[in-house]
């Protein structure tokens, strides 16, 4: 193993009964990455978390942290700290002894104890409110306890589940810069579980789709939007998500038949593909660009039209729906006929039996 190699997980193996959670799951995080594990509710994501923390025992494969296999090892001695949605504070302790708490336990002398309750509080924010109490915290102040907590241990890894979700958009937003800046202030290695691709996309050096306890796919976060592996994370990366349209190979092998249920429509792509092939085509809300009527790839009419300020979104009146994001302000509205242009390279072909890419 790499001595770069912070976390390893080989073959990880976990069953609730009959239920299998995880299944043959392999990653390997280097030193100092951030890791976002993402995916649908009951995909496996906080179960991997709980088993790298031993709050989870595994039940195949092997599990290492810093080189050391962790398998039968509990989780005080597995040197790593988790950040929980709830926050898990102690209600009747202050911040100070909320951050102290687990050096206390390891007998490390409240003097030293107090001196880095300080210091984690200089990185945190917390300084003015170590004499509070968790009651008079705001939600994200209360998160910053959490971390700070975490902090304080000088841990080999950050496991944190869904530390956000408890917040609201606009604090969720100033505390996801706020996680992985310190994360790169520490030189951490930490692992994010979250429901939320946005907060994995933007936060994380690399990303780990699940569904079903199996890693669809890793990779950088721009590699994950550019090239998905199949349709699942195709339609899971990417806000709004990606439009799928049934199509099939046409008979030159260098065009598509998009079905549209009543309409059908061709569309040039850039590859050659057998003809009569069933597919499944996927564009992206932004790679449609709207044009005159009868200058574009095809015409359709618009169902309704969502205006954010900064962008718009037309939502065509087809079967399957296409959604169309525009940063201009078109003046269109529901009922009008508009072109639409789509670039041939912009275009994901995947497999209709198989969902996967072609």
């Amino acid at each position: 193993m790499s001595q770069d190699i912070q976390i390893e997980l080989l073959g990880i193996e976990k069953h609730y009964g009959a239920f299998h959670a995880l299944k043959n799951v392999n990653l390997s995080i280097p030193k100092g990455t951030f890791v976002a594990l993402v995916g649908p509710s009951g995909c496996g994501k906080s179960t991997l978390l709980r088993s790298l923390a031993g709050l989870e025992k595994i039940t195949g494969g092997t599990l290492k942290i810093a080189g050391e296999v962790m398998n039968d090892v509990p989780p005080r001695s597995r040197n790593i700290a988790m950040v929980f949605q709830s926050y898990a504070l102690y209600p009747h302790m202050t911040v100070e002894q909320n951050l102290t708490y687990s050096l206390k336990m390891h007998g490390v002398p409240k003097a030293e104890a107090k001196q880095k309750a300080e210091e984690v509080a200089v990185i945190t924010g917390l300084s003015r409110l170590l004499d509070r109490y968790p009651r008079q915290l705001s939600g994200g102040q209360r998160q910053r306890v959490a971390m700070g907590r975490a902090i304080i241990r000088n841990p080999q890894a950050f496991l944190f589940d869904e530390p956000l979700s408890n917040l609201d958009a606009a604090l969720r937003v100033s505390m996801r810069k706020e996680i992985r800046a310190l994360h790169d202030r520490l030189g951490a290695t930490s692992v994010y579980v979250t429901h939320d691709q946005i907060e994995a996309m933007t936060m994380a050096d690399h990303v780990v789709v699940m569904r079903d306890g199996v890693i669809e796919q890793q990779g950088a976060p721009l590699d994950l939007y550019d090239r998905p592996a199949n349709r699942f994370v195709a339609g899971f990366i990417g806000s709004p998500a990606m439009n799928f349209i049934p199509a099939i190979a046409a008979e030159d092998g260098k065009s598509l038949i998009l079905d549209f249920g009543a309409m059908k429509q061709t569309l040039a792509i850039t590859r050659a593909i057998e003809p009569g092939r069933k597919l499944i085509a996927g564009i992206r809300p932004e790679h449609i660009g709207v044009v005159e009527p009868g200058h574009g790839s095809f015409d359709v009419p618009i169902a309704f039209v969502e205006s954010t300020g900064s962008s718009t979104f037309i939502v065509a009146a087809t079967q399957p729906e296409l959604t169309i994001v525009e940063t201009r302000r078109d003046r269109v509205k529901a009922g009008d006929m508009i072109g639409l242009s789509v670039d041939p390279g912009q275009i994901h072909l995947f497999d209709a039996s198989t969902d996967r890419l072609v």
